[in-house]
């Protein structure tokens, strides 16, 4: 089996067997992890760019890993360290790259739809590692995997989005990879940081109450605040939005359930999560990073195949 796609430039591009193809071929990379040998041949002489014009130190060692692991020969390329931050253009930039012979490009933008306008123009393989305020497909891709493991499947499952919807590529990936397998998606979190029209076009359910939103779910995936994104003051304070929307252990224990909390991180710690909620038996944020790097495995095999055939 191969993928439909040549690139991963987003979840809403993938089908549902794209999805699944990806998930279990993660959970056997896993297990390659688990190994005292960690490195399988299965990307020799494949070469590899990470290409971050943004800052990212989680998502780019997790990929740097899961290249080295598959024996890719990697690059690495920074903006502020580079001709960019001279002026040169990105298209300037991806020429320069591409006459060094590159298979496939891992690339962080500030402007969303950068990787897509770098797909048109390059015959490399192009992974979107997060492309403004728009997809994390990578991401939305480990959550799932994170949710299968520790609830058994995606169908069915009630999965709650808490925080900053707005300002959030981890929550778009996630809402249409969640929708396309089957589970049942509310998204949580002040008015002014909920787009207006989401419930209709993305098939969301939309609450401002925490404690009923976490009542309801199976799974938590608390975001972060995006301060750097905002452009306006959004809420009144950090502390303001800890009262209203912070999970603390006291409400956590307050639930008729047992819930599975979630992070993408880096956690704002005291503000949308406790130390002792992130800390604790119910979070899978350390499942999460480990996963990481067993999906990113997945992804750059996949797509190796894909582009060889």
């Amino acid at each position: 089996m191969q993928l439909s796609t040549r690139h991963l430039l987003g979840i809403k591009d993938l089908s549902p067997n794209d999805i699944s193809l990806i998930l279990q071929t993660a959970e056997q990379f896993k297990e390659v992890l688990q190994r005292p040998v960690k490195k399988v041949p299965s990307l020799r002489d494949i070469v590899v760019v990470n290409l971050f014009f943004e800052n990212s130190t989680r998502t780019r060692i997790s990929f740097e890993l899961a290249e080295k692991r598959l024996s890719a020969d990697t690059v690495n390329f920074t903006a502020s360290a580079s001709s960019v931050s001279k002026g040169e253009t990105l298209l300037d930039t991806v020429n320069n790259i591409l006459s060094m012979k590159v298979d496939m490009v891992v690339m962080r933008h500030s402007a969303s739809g950068a990787p897509h306008f770098l797909a048109q123009h390059i015959p490399a393989a192009i992974i979107n590692a997060g492309d403004g305020i728009n997809e994390h497909p990578t991401q939305g891709l480990l959550d799932a995997l994170s949710i299968k493991q520790a609830t058994g499947g995606l169908e069915g499952k009630k999965v709650a989005i808490i925080g900053d919807i707005m300002h959030s590529r981890v929550a778009l990936s996630n809402i249409y990879l969640l929708n396309k397998m089957g589970a049942k998606v509310t998204v949580c979190g002040p008015p002014t940081l909920i787009p207006k029209y989401i419930r209709e076009a993305l098939n969301v359910e939309v609450s401002y109450d925490l404690k009923e939103t976490l009542e309801w779910c199976d799974v938590a995936n608390v975001l972060r605040i995006q301060l750097e994104r905002q452009n306006q003051v959004l809420f009144s304070s950090l502390r303001e939005y800890n009262l209203a929307y912070g999970i603390s252990r006291k409400l956590l224990d307050s639930l008729h359930k047992k819930i599975v909390i979630m992070h993408p991180g880096p956690i704002n710690r005291g503000v949308e999560l406790d130390s002792d909620v992130a800390d604790s038996k119910q979070s899978i944020i350390l499942q999460q990073v480990e996963n990481g790097v067993a999906v990113r495995m997945a992804v750059l095999y996949l797509l190796s195949n894909s582009n060889n055939n």
